[in-house]
């Protein structure tokens, strides 16, 4: 797990909070001063609550479930596609589908729509329509594929919910707190933290600041995922020992029977 320096959260602007103006009352225990109209963050209070945030979501990753990171904002989608991409976790950067969670078995069949249309395309079912279809056919897939791409192998539920900027991504906040899914977020100075679970006190606006925070809690799920790995490989050694000690023990219960 990537260790956490207040210097590098610093560098990365994390402790930017916004104007004073449009504080929430709630974040005080997590603001350190007000310079200039803006609230600073206190950052060793952001670096426990990254430490703590970054252990709950090891357990989740080591414990086989999917965390579904959400971020709809220009200077979020980038980095957020491409840190959940590499610890191979589902991820909305479009639009969030209203019911992606609340009405899920709805959502599962559009993907399923995406994977019958690659079929047919494989098949040769495809080339066998006019071309008016086909060209309807593949506008379909792309609007799924930007939308509904990145949670393709999303199969149930995600076990948590990574959000920058709970102030915009609401809806989602919203549909997890319905079915019990841990929410975890960056939270910035403008936003209710009573919202989550586990928050991180941040600047969600700066895409340095999203970078740095991203990349800490991802190399946390690196290793919940590399541990999980471990666990099987280990168990599956042990079941191909098992029936090697079974054998042997009928073995010496025969000669004892002797």
């Amino acid at each position: 797990m990537e260790k956490v320096e207040v210097k590098d959260l610093l560098e990365a602007g994390v402790h930017f909070g916004h104007l004073t103006r449009k504080w929430d009352p709630n974040m005080a225990p997590y603001i350190y001063m007000e310079r200039n109209g803006i609230h600073i963050i206190n950052l060793y209070k952001t670096a426990a609550k990254i430490n703590e945030t970054s252990a709950a979501l090891h357990k989740i990753a080591a414990s086989g479930k999917k965390i579904l990171f959400v971020a709809t904002k220009k200077q979020a989608k980038d980095i957020v596609a491409e840190k959940a991409g590499n610890v191979n976790m589902p991820y909305i950067t479009e639009r969030w589908p209203g019911g992606m969670l609340t009405n899920f078995v709805t959502i599962r069949k559009a993907v399923k729509k995406m994977a019958a249309i690659d079929r047919m395309k494989k098949d040769g079912t495809f080339n066998s329509l006019s071309k008016k279809e086909r060209l309807q056919v593949d506008r379909q897939r792309a609007k799924l594929e930007k939308n509904l791409g990145s949670i393709a192998d999303m199969t149930r539920l995600p076990g948590a919910l990574f959000v920058v900027d709970i102030k915009r991504e609401h809806i989602a906040i919203k549909e997890a707190q319905k079915l019990n899914i841990p929410i975890f977020a960056m939270v910035d100075t403008n936003s209710d933290p009573r919202e989550v679970d586990y928050l991180i006190p941040s600047n969600d606006d700066a895409s340095k600041s999203i970078n740095k925070i991203l990349s800490l809690v991802t190399s946390a799920i690196a290793d919940g995922l590399a541990e999980r790995k471990s666990d099987k490989a280990e168990k599956t050694a042990k079941g191909e020992k098992a029936p090697k000690a079974k054998k042997a023990e009928k073995v010496v219960a025969a000669k004892e029977e002797e």
